[in-house]
């Protein structure tokens, strides 16, 4: 149930198996696939002798060196393998596809190695993109479909192929749970499962736990609030106010960023201090920054004392480790030093106070002023308007008295018709009207609700910017305790009979890095039980009120 570790295990087979010097061929989407479980430098390691791109027709010939070829079984890396293995540039192919591979594409590749140069040809199924041991995606944009629960066929397909490639490679054969409420949710589980059902040699897998794991398919309009929230833990926050890419972060409009800080990595697998801090709350990351700062600061003073050959040879053995905790000191100063420059120019704090307010505690009137009084704050962001008054039309559906003047506010500060459109697409996208929603998004109903309302919901609550938590949190905890309602989340087939001690979980439109957060502190406070995380995205504001934005229809 390690994602990275899966993805990993195949590229060190893939190129370990062949001896001697080799190059590595990949393609536009296998690329950041291997990147993220295996640096340049390591793979060079292995005896790769350089990587290429497979459409890349201007390399060199070299026929002494053998070629290893992992792509993905599209049209487009066919072709390119088809002029590839026409005139061969190295003297032997073993090629690898990261998922399951049709005849006739295999037809079309062995007409055209007339040279024989092709070894072998094998699916290894790295299809996915592993961000962290327990979180993945497909890295899926655009529409994912409409709210009436059709999906866009190109999307579908690639959101099956994903799964069933991530239930490959991690050995399991699951018993598949899917959202109801959710035509997207219901379909996807149906593909998936039939593709378990009728590819029996694949999936013969000798079951690795005493109960059958699950895949639980979900929707994200099921908790629309998570991806609308400020975040307030480094790895979330960075992602919220940077952005990260496949675990890369642009620095390049970083006020005086160095050349080589333009663009950083990030990745819990290659970087220490990140894995460390990444669920640290932004007062811990300042704290955690000075301690590494000042270990560096010690390390370099002793570091300096070169008086004799023994200290020259000491400094030398230690300088690998000592250029990376270099590299890791400016790359996490730079990080959280914008950060904190965004959080003062944004006013964000006083923005995400009335945020977790809103939907964890709010009186109606009091928040009224809150909000009237931030919208008419100009450090706070166009957009970060929006979404406080999305959050407000959420939270007060029924009995939102001010919506039409906050949208007038919103006219005032120049926000663009589209952006205002937000405020009913949210409420088309998820709102409690619509057909089949059954999830207490600010948890208002029955016994809990009536507890909040008693006593203002803040006990046990140390952080303010901390009090949300999403929805997937309450799911985890009845699967773990066997409530899971099957009216909500039926069975695709087979109906389980206890707490499974695997679950992987697919968030149909995307998941968050607050979510990650929760499946990471779930799995440490539950030993006996090892969930997975991933979804079509990995979301922040942006790019979900994109999706909103592309998604149409009612529920």
């Amino acid at each position: 149930m390690n994602a990275s570790k899966a993805i990993r295990d195949y590229v060190t087979k893939m190129i370990t198996d062949t001896p001697g010097m080799k190059v590595l061929l990949l393609d536009e989407e296998t690329t950041p696939i291997v990147s993220l479980v295996y640096t340049q430098s390591e793979i060079l390691q292995k005896e790769v002798y350089l990587l290429e791109r497979v459409s890349n027709s201007s390399r060199e010939v070299m026929t002494h060196l053998k070629a290893i070829v992992f792509v993905r079984p599209t049209q487009a890396s066919i072709d390119a393998l088809v002029t590839e293995l026409k005139r061969p540039k190295y003297g032997q192919y073993d090629i690898f596809f990261s998922n399951v591979v049709k005849s006739t594409q295999l037809e079309r590749l062995a007409e055209a190695d007339e040279h024989e140069v092709v070894r072998e040809v094998q699916e290894y199924f790295a299809d996915y993109y592993a961000l962290a041991p327990s979180l993945y995606t497909l890295n899926l944009t655009g529409c994912i479909g409409d709210t009436a629960g059709t999906w866009e066929p190109e999307i579908l397909k690639r959101s099956h192929q994903g799964l069933t490639a991530l239930l490959l490679s991690l050995k399991r054969r699951p018993i598949i749970r899917y959202q109801g409420s959710s035509g997207l949710c219901k379909r996807l589980a149906h593909d998936v499962g039939s593709s378990v059902q009728r590819e029996t040699n694949l999936f013969d897998f000798r079951q690795q736990t005493d109960t059958p794991p699950i895949l639980l398919i979900v929707d994200r309009r099921d908790d629309p609030v998570t991806p609308l929230l400020n975040q307030w833990t480094y790895q979330a926050m960075v992602h919220e106010l940077l952005g990260i890419h496949k675990n890369r972060v642009d620095l390049s409009k970083v006020p005086n960023i160095s050349k080589e800080l333009k663009e950083v990595v990030l990745s819990p697998e290659q970087d220490a201090f990140y894995r460390d801090s990444l669920l640290l709350n932004f007062g811990e990351i300042g704290e955690s920054i000075k301690k590494l700062v000042e270990e560096f600061q010690a390390k370099s003073k002793k570091n300096k004392k070169m008086e004799s050959i023994a200290d020259m040879k000491a400094f030398v053995e230690s300088y690998p480790e000592f250029r990376a905790m270099s590299g890791s000191v400016s790359k996490h100063v730079s990080v959280v030093g914008e950060l904190s420059r965004l959080v003062d120019v944004y006013d964000l704090l006083d923005l995400s106070a009335c945020e977790q307010d809103l939907v964890c505690q709010s009186d109606h009137k009091e928040i009224i002023k809150v909000i009237d009084g931030l919208l008419d704050n100009p450090k706070i962001r166009v957009k970060d308007k929006v979404r406080l008054v999305m959050l407000y039309a959420l939270r007060y559906e029924k009995s939102a008295t001010s919506l039409d003047a906050f949208t007038e506010k919103l006219a005032e500060w120049e926000v663009s018709a589209k952006h205002r459109r937000l405020i009913d697409r949210i409420l088309q996208y998820a709102g409690n009207s619509q057909e089949g929603r059954e999830s207490d998004l600010f948890g208002t109903k029955g016994a809990a609700g009536l507890f909040k309302k008693m006593t203002g919901g803040l006990k046990g609550v140390e952080n303010i910017y901390t009090q949300h938590s999403p929805l997937l949190q309450r799911t985890l905890e009845q699967i773990k305790t066997g409530k899971l309602k099957d009216t909500m989340f039926p069975f695709f087939d087979v109906p389980g009979t206890s707490a499974p001690q695997d679950v992987i979980v697919f968030m149909v439109g995307g998941t968050t890095y607050a979510e990650s957060r929760v499946v990471q502190n779930f799995n440490k406070a539950n030993p006996n039980m090892r969930v997975l995380l991933g979804g079509s995205s990995i979301h922040n504001f942006d790019t979900f009120i994109d999706e909103i934005l592309t998604r149409g229809g009612n529920r």
